[in-house]
């Protein structure tokens, strides 16, 4: 699934990233805490999270996480926003809650995994 797909799946609003619109996406993390997303270990996810916070943007850097997915209609301010342009990250909003915006991509094809399945 490319990361076009996933802004159509989830009714979401691409903030920033369209030159990473073709990029394929084979897992998704849906998580608040940052530590969790640490423990997931796979290449081409997409994490979802409801945490607004400059901290989802660096530990996605850290955990090399190209593409995120805010949840529950939240708005970024607009320095986290410029931090993922300069790391080259695709963000997405989307108004769907965490469970039904994990549910959607799950429907659509896009799989957990990982070295545990807390994600």
């Amino acid at each position: 699934m490319t990361v076009r797909d996933i802004v159509k799946t989830l009714d979401g609003v691409l903030l920033t990233g369209e030159d990473l619109l073709d990029v394929d996406i084979e897992a998704a993390c849906g998580a608040d805490l940052m530590s969790d997303v640490m423990a997931f270990v796979k290449e081409n996810v997409v994490l979802l999270t409801g945490l607004v916070n400059p901290q989802s943007i660096r530990t996605a850097d850290l955990m090399d996480i190209k593409v995120l997915v805010f949840v529950r209609g939240k708005v970024l301010p607009k320095d986290m926003i410029a931090e993922a342009e300069r790391n080259s990250m695709a963000i997405i909003t989307t108004k769907y809650s965490m469970f039904l915006a994990c549910g959607k991509l799950y429907e659509a094809g896009i799989k957990g995994g990982g070295i545990r399945e807390i994600c």
